[in-house]
């Protein structure tokens, strides 16, 4: 069975996130059911990079799922087509406008969309002023009633980054470590006057990406030190001062990856669970 890595991108409004739910219109049942349609198979389910929250939107995302040989083999039909290439095709004529496939590969065994990620990358979008808002922006730009000092927030987020215990900033799973690497956190205006928040880090808990912006967000309105969000993080418990921000600022632009021969060590190191003891100090 040839595992297939599909990246794709998808606008989030509709959606109610990635993960299958009953009766709810959701990313991956969309993709499974256009999957199953052109392959002809019962069922094909897929594993993703990163689970996105109903609402948030992807330009990168990557998932993958495997294929029984023969539905594979006749996906270009009489066309003589690689059957990657005809499979993004066909996905096209069946998907919805909100979803598209911009590629699929054929992947060693050892891929896993999920656990031989490297990195994820996200960006958050937010808009402080009154005038001038761009009304085609209104579905993945956040706008903010009080003006925000970027700066401020730039140097808050900064003091977040490293290995840490991110308790504080996620939304509890039993059974799951909240122990992150977060790469990088920055903050910038863009010159269309637009905020630009960009995340990265090797795996993100449930909703800790727009609880990070919620963390530095008070930071840039002067209603927290700089040092806030950093004493938070310290507190490793969920506090109510620290809001989770609407989905429709996140995008999931892109997740890494490692060369074909360290994936499966790469595996091996997501599924292992992380501590503090990994080389974080766990102190901001």
């Amino acid at each position: 069975m040839p595992r297939i890595r599909l990246d794709l991108a998808y606008d989030g409004t509709d959606f109610h996130g990635w993960a299958r739910q009953p009766g709810l219109r959701t990313v991956q049942e969309q993709l499974e059911t256009a999957l199953c349609t052109v392959l002809r198979v019962e069922s094909l389910p897929l594993t993703v990079a990163g689970r996105t929250d109903s609402g948030v939107h992807a330009t990168g995302a990557v998932c993958h799922g495997d294929v029984p040989e023969e539905a594979w083999a006749a996906v270009p039909g009489r066309s003589g087509r690689d059957p990657a290439a005809a499979l993004v095709t066909r996905l096209a004529g069946v998907l919805p406008g909100d979803l598209v496939v911009h590629r699929a590969t054929v992947v060693p065994p050892e891929f896993d969309a999920r656990f031989a990620a490297l990195r994820r990358h996200y960006r958050y979008l937010l808009w402080d002023r009154v005038a001038d808002v761009d009304p085609r922006l209104r579905g993945m730009v956040v706008r903010h009633r009080r003006p925000l000092d970027v700066d401020a927030m730039d140097a808050a987020a900064g003091r977040l980054v490293g290995l840490r215990d991110f308790a504080a900033y996620c939304k509890p799973r039993e059974g799951a470590t909240t122990v992150r690497t977060l790469e990088r956190f920055t903050w910038a205006r863009r010159g269309d006057g637009v905020i630009e928040g960009v995340v990265v880090a090797d795996a993100f808990c449930h909703s800790m990406v727009r609880a990070l912006v919620g963390g530095v967000v008070p930071v840039g309105e002067g209603r927290r030190p700089v040092e806030w969000p950093a004493e938070v993080l310290a507190g490793r418990q969920r506090i109510g001062a620290v809001q989770v921000m609407p989905a429709h600022g996140l995008t999931l632009e892109r997740v890494d990856y490692p060369a074909p021969e360290e994936l499966a060590a790469r595996q091996a190191e997501a599924r292992a669970t992380r501590t503090l003891d990994d080389g974080g100090d766990g102190l901001p």
